[in-house]
């Protein structure tokens, strides 16, 4: 696979939130990327990168991981670095989660969720969640590389209402 295009170098993936008013249980949302095979690309991930992680190759990472939404700037930021990626991997979907504790929360419930993809000062995508407001996770992007090995970028925003572990397993499923 070769090609004169360039597509995806290195792309960023932030995600902001306030947090919970005092006295209210924390809120804590998690951006998850799932890679998927280039011989089943919407079967089962080959590996999830969320929680503080990276991929085994290095070429995912989760640079900072909020569990409350405290603090100035971005609160969640994964960083994919798509000219790295092996060949043997062709799809990749990036979702956000809420984590279910004491009670069901949606993204209705959580002020002014953002977030943004961008591949340095361009930014590709950004997302506020309000058409997803009843659910628990969503998708929020799918890169893909082209026959010729081009990693291209397309928005793909879908509301889940599942746990974030039953979403790792079902956000790169083939929309039904």
């Amino acid at each position: 696979m070769s090609s004169l295009n360039k597509g995806l170098g290195k792309v960023e993936v932030t995600l902001k939130w306030d947090p919970s008013p005092l006295g209210e249980p924390d809120i804590d949302l998690d951006i998850i990327a799932g890679t998927y095979s280039a011989a089943d690309p919407y079967g089962d991930p080959v590996y999830l990168v969320h929680f503080d992680s990276r991929s085994p190759d290095g070429t995912i990472t989760l640079n900072r991981d909020s569990r409350t939404g405290q603090g100035f700037g971005v609160d969640e930021a994964m960083t994919l670095e798509f000219e790295r990626i092996s060949e043997e991997y062709a799809r990749v979907v990036v979702g956000v989660a809420i984590q279910q504790r004491e009670e069901r929360r949606t993204f209705g419930h959580v002020p002014h969720t953002a977030a943004r993809i961008s591949e340095g000062v361009n930014e590709l995508a950004a997302y506020d969640f309000g058409d997803v407001a009843g659910a628990t996770a969503s998708t929020i992007a799918e890169f893909r590389r082209d026959e010729a090995g081009v990693w291209e970028f397309r928005e793909d925003v879908r509301g889940f209402d599942e746990d974030p572990d039953a979403f790792g397993r079902l956000m790169g499923r083939r929309p039904v």
